[in-house]
């Protein structure tokens, strides 16, 4: 099953009219998608797989608002024993992991995102968009 959920951008219509794409739509598309496949075909999907795939989505998404200029496309679709989720956006930077501390020893808000969906995805993927932008794909184990 293959869900494309676009935010549009410009002129182009948005698939969700009126709305941005929010770490909450996203959270719940995964949720619909994963589940209808799971009852579709008779495939167990553990409480803790899809509570790590929602992460996954919340994350991605979260960044890409606050460090990518805003969500650009969402798509999130089953293959298997897995859920893959692609979040894009308008910047060209490269996430990065900051340390939780800065230079004086304080503790740093933030920066848990980019390990949290390094450590729960079996693969994840970079690849930068022709108009400009980049694409990030995770795929996270369902079983």
């Amino acid at each position: 099953m293959y869900e494309d959920r676009r935010t549009g951008i410009g002129a182009s219509a948005p698939s969700w009219p009126g709305r941005s794409c929010a770490p909450a739509e996203a959270r719940r598309t995964v949720e619909r998608v994963v589940t209808e496949r799971c009852r579709a075909t008779g495939t167990a999907c553990g409480a803790a797989a899809l509570s790590d795939a929602l992460l996954v989505a919340t994350e991605l998404t979260t960044n890409a608002i606050l460090h990518g200029g805003g969500v650009t496309d969402f798509r999130v679709d089953v293959e298997g024993p897995a859920v893959r989720v692609s979040v894009c956006d308008r910047s060209d930077a490269l996430p990065v992991t900051e340390p939780p501390v800065d230079a004086e020893g304080r503790q740093r808000p933030g920066g848990r995102g980019w390990p949290i969906v390094l450590r729960l995805a079996r693969d994840v993927r970079v690849a930068d968009l022709p108009s400009g932008g980049k694409c990030i794909t995770a795929v996270v184990p369902l079983s």
